[in-house]
């Protein structure tokens, strides 16, 4: 086939997906619907004039259309990989993992629901062996989520909602790709009803097998990548290469999941990528991946359309029957999961609550497309499938896939329309118009200033003026009729306001370079917490949005099992900087919402719930600042490297500022300029550098911090510090049971702790001790303590407390002191230990 024609065809591929966006968002139709209707309208189009008698003038344009290389291995090679790997690389894989367990148990559930549903209602009502039945489930059990996704954001549905659809979407083209390949060999093999254990039980391999892959070929990848920190085009192309190596490596290797694979490479070049590339390559490497996923999802498209004319070529008129069965039992399949399993995960507590109109457009929306086509392609190529088995699988999938690409997709947004989804709640409402009021004001302001300073005409000022002013009057008016906003939703609105500003603050600061890259995703992440935690539950969800920011998790906490019980410091070493760097990055950030609470939220809520606003603020400070400050005593010194850092950071971007500044003016060239970016780039480098934080615990500067020991000299606060052991606690963390056996007494390094006993409370802070009493009276816990802040305990057992009493005079006064705040006679609580006597 001539090149030159092969090269027009291809070029004209790529100007009807220029022109089938636009066309999509003015139809008000899906993308994805719209790229199949043109490449069947123009595989059809190719069919007729190869075939009519009235010219043959286009014959070989239609034969160059009809004869593209247009193979499965094309799809699932070429195709797939970049969708996946791209999909991957777009998720906030912190936000996601929040959600792991609805994701991953409606995606692995989901497609073994839909492959058996549709394999077995096909075995009941047609000739075809089991096996072949369940491979057409397998195929028809992928879901295209942009569409309900793309529509869900339009009419601002819950983030976490439209998450769970991306990442539920990811895998189950994953498992179904996985388990359409386990299917196939059963078909291939002539296995006409295949055990479904034999089945289920390979499918584990395979997902290990793949995932095991992917994460071995990424993290080499990052380590390349790495050490070509100067070479942008370098790094990209070797991401680039990624998701191909992992693939062809996973299935021609060692046999396992390509498509698992891909998928495990992506999440970790994601995970890893933001610490170890500069921010800049980062940007643009996700940037030329959604550009190579959006070229690749509307090639699939468009090419897997032209195979549709093909692929129904032998249809009759039973076949039309099995399609009915299918669409049938793959809507029941999917309702099962809808309407039965998210209802129990919303129960478990595991899975937010969907409303019922969210999850009938998720029903409706669930479309099929390209990997589909791409599968069913698949069958009908192998020479070993019998001439039957294809014949039906190429009919009832692209039959499916048509089914709900023009009936699903083109009356989704009719069905969102009707269920209510696309307009704004009356709360939303009533906000937006006392927004529009508050804004105009401001404008008018602003305009009165302009047209002052530009000296303009007069009477077109105030005819201006007056219009400007009739629009004002009804905004306030329409904003005083719907002025019936409970506080309580006010303080919800202000709260979600205020997140969303922090999230734009913490992307300023990400453009300024005064947040690093390694921190981007992690106080993103937390600024969405806060913007979903108010969304959800008011006040409260905020709250614990905010205290989850700073908690210990429990990968730190296996990371301190990990160097206490093994000696392994490297992660606690990592966890912990990260803590610090965390910390400060966010102290930073929330300094700068108080300014915006009084400028916008003030002016829209009122006084009274700015007020709260920022007392809530306040709060989350005090409670970032005790945190640190507890980090600063446990390792002095290490915060100061931080803040140079910080420092030195600020002044580079300020460098580079005035730099383009005195470039764009005209006073140096472009020579002078490169040079001086260039000695930039190496001192940015240098100063991109963490400086390393020593873990082992300077636990003498910290036992010094204790008037306590005040009376200790310098030998006998090291022998103390080596005795302590550290332990970590967030807020709401047990330390002491009531009636468990003293074994230890606890010393607050940080943080803040209560009491509970015989009704009584009593709060302990820094510097403080408790457990002592027990130990003493040689009773069993009297009190429950838990601590009301994160905060850092150090632990000492009982024989070495008594041997430190016995040397103290200021931790035996301590003791006596609390001793007659209970109303216990110190002097015979004391006279009852030998060594103290």
């Amino acid at each position: 086939m001539d090149i030159v024609l092969i090269t027009t065809v291809i070029a004209s591929l790529f100007l009807v997906i220029g022109v089938s966006e636009p066309l999509a968002a003015r139809l008000r139709l899906p993308y994805s619907v719209i790229l199949a209707v043109v490449g069947v309208l123009i595989a059809v189009a190719a069919l007729f004039f190869l075939r009519t008698e009235l010219t043959d003038a286009l014959n070989p344009v239609a034969e160059a259309i009809l004869g593209l290389p247009i193979r499965s291995n094309v799809f699932l090679y070429v195709f797939l990989p970049t969708l996946l790997f791209q999909a991957t690389l777009g998720m906030n894989l912190r936000r996601m993992l929040d959600d792991w367990v609805p994701i991953l148990v409606l995606a692995v559930v989901a497609v073994v629901v839909a492959t058996l549903s549709v394999g077995y209602a096909l075995s009941w009502v047609s000739a075809l062996p089991l096996a072949a039945c369940l491979l057409i489930g397998a195929i028809v059990s992928t879901t295209d989520p942009s569409a309900v996704v793309s529509i869900f954001r339009s009419i601002s549905a819950p983030r976490r909602l439209a998450r769970i659809i991306e990442g539920e979407s990811l895998l189950n083209d994953a498992a179904a790709i996985a388990l359409f390949g386990l299917f196939m060999g059963f078909v291939m093999l002539g296995m006409p009803d295949p055990s479904l254990g034999d089945a289920l039980a390979r499918f584990p391999v395979l997902i290990a097998g793949g995932v095991l892959t992917g994460w071995l070929t990424a993290r080499a990848a990052v380590w390349v990548m790495a050490l070509f920190a100067r070479h942008e085009r370098a790094q990209i192309s070797i991401s680039v290469a990624l998701p191909y190596l992992a693939y062809i490596g996973a299935e021609q290797s060692i046999g396992a999941s390509g498509v698992i694979a891909v998928v495990a490479a992506g999440l970790t070049l994601n995970l890893t990528g933001p610490g170890r590339l500069p921010p800049l390559t980062w940007t643009n490497l996700r940037e030329v991946w959604e550009l190579l996923a959006h070229w690749a999802g509307a090639l699939i498209f468009i090419l897997a359309a032209l195979l549709i004319p093909r692929l129904l070529e032998e249809v009759r008129v039973g076949d039309f029957v099995l399609i009915g069965v299918v669409i049938l039992a793959a809507i029941a399949a999917r309702l099962v999961i809808l309407f039965g399993l998210l209802p129990l995960l919303t129960l478990l507590r595991i899975s937010p609550a969907v409303e019922r109109p969210y999850r009938v457009a998720i029903l409706w929306g669930g479309l099929r497309g390209a990997v589909t086509l791409a599968l069913a392609l698949a069958v009908t190529e192998s020479f070993r499938v019998p001439i039957e088995v294809k014949r039906v699988v190429g009919i009832l999938a692209t039959g499916f896939t048509l089914f709900t690409l023009l009936v699903q997709g083109t009356t989704l947004r009719a069905v969102i329309g009707w269920l209510g989804l696309d307009r704004l709640s009356p709360l939303d409402d009533a906000l937006s118009r006392q927004v529009v009021a508050v804004a105009l004001q401001t404008v008018r302001e602003d305009v009165a200033r302009t047209t002052e300073n530009y000296e303009l005409t007069h009477d077109i000022v105030r005819s201006e003026a007056k219009r400007f002013g009739e629009r004002l009057d009804a905004a306030v008016k329409t904003a005083e009729d719907s002025a019936d906003i409970l506080d309580r939703d006010r303080i919800t609105l202000g709260l979600i306001a205020l997140a969303g500003y922090e999230r734009d603050t913490i992307l300023g600061r990400v453009r300024e370079r005064t947040i690093s890259a390694r921190m981007t995703e992690r106080v993103l992440s937390d600024a969405d917490r806060l913007i979903e935690g108010a969304r959800s539950g008011g006040r409260s969800g905020y709250q614990r949005a905010a205290r989850r920011s700073i908690a210990y998790g429990p990968a730190f906490r296996g990371a301190v099992v990990l160097h206490s019980r093994l000696g392994l410091s490297k992660p606690l070493a990592r966890m912990m900087a990260d803590r610090f760097e965390l910390l400060l990055s966010k102290r930073l950030i929330l300094r700068d919402l108080g300014a915006f609470i009084d400028r916008r939220i003030r002016r829209i809520h009122g006084r009274r719930v700015a007020d709260l606003l920022h007392e809530l603020l306040s709060r989350r400070i005090e409670t970032v600042e005790t945190v640190l400050e507890g980090l600063r005593l446990q390792y002095p010194g290490y915060a100061e490297e931080l803040e140079r850092r910080f420092i030195r950071r600020t002044a580079l971007r300020l460098e580079e500022r005035e730099y383009i500044t005195i470039r764009e003016d005209g006073l140096i060239g472009s020579e002078v300029f490169t040079a001086l970016m260039q000695d930039l780039a190496a001192r940015r480098a240098a100063a991109e550098h963490r400086p390393r934080l020593d873990i082992t615990l300077q636990r003498s500067e910290l036992v010094r911090q204790f008037p306590l020991f005040a009376d200790l000299d310098d030998s006998a606060l090291k022998r103390l510090g080596r005795a302590f052991q550290t332990r970590y606690a967030n807020a709401g963390d047990i330390l002491i049971r009531k009636d468990s056996v003293a074994k230890s007494v606890f010393f607050i390094a940080s943080g803040a702790v209560e009491l509970e006993t015989a009704g009584q409370t009593w709060r302990l802070g820094r510097g403080e001790m408790f457990g002592q009493l027990s130990i003493l009276m040689k009773k069993a816990r009297g009190a429950e303590v838990r601590a009301i802040a994160p905060s850092t305990i150090l632990v000492l057992d009982e024989q070495r407390f008594r041997r430190l009493l016995s040397r103290s005079a200021a931790l035996r006064e301590a003791v006596r002191a609390s001793a007659e705040k209970r109303g216990i006679e110190p002097d015979e609580l004391l006279s009852d230990d030998p060594q103290v006597a």
